[in-house]
């Protein structure tokens, strides 16, 4: 198994697991606040060799981070270059393809398309999501 197929499994106390009419597990809004959820603009975007899919992200969040995206067939590194994203910036770091992924850059897929989840407007980067 490689590193990007590593699956973690995390179990919530069962007090704390509530089910909607779809089996999705909710959260509480204490848990929701846990997130530190930032505005990132993208300053560099490379390939990850022996990868279709990974893209190693250089995203200035007030301080640079390396952040591994799963979105090279959806977005030319070109097109990432001074983009503004939406970033999950307290995720625990994890090795993808032997690269320290520092956060994750949040995206909606519909189908085959894939978009990155962005402000309508231009906003200071590292600013907090609330």
């Amino acid at each position: 198994m490689n590193e990007i197929e590593k699956e973690e499994k995390i179990e919530l106390p069962s007090n704390q697991i509530k089910k909607n009419n779809a089996d999705k597990i909710m959260i509480t809004f204490d848990e929701f606040q846990k997130l530190d959820l930032r505005i990132g603009t993208i300053k560099s975007a490379e390939r990850i060799p022996k990868s279709k899919k990974l893209l190693k992200l250089t995203v200035d969040l007030g301080e640079n981070r390396i952040i591994v995206a799963g979105i090279a067939e959806h977005y030319s590194e070109e097109e990432l270059t001074d983009k503004q994203v939406l970033i999950v910036a307290n995720l625990q770091p994890v090795k993808l393809m032997g690269v320290e992924s520092q956060g994750m850059v949040l995206a909606s897929i519909d189908g085959s398309t894939l978009r990155l989840i962005s402000p309508d407007g231009c906003i200071a980067t590292g600013s907090k999501v609330s």
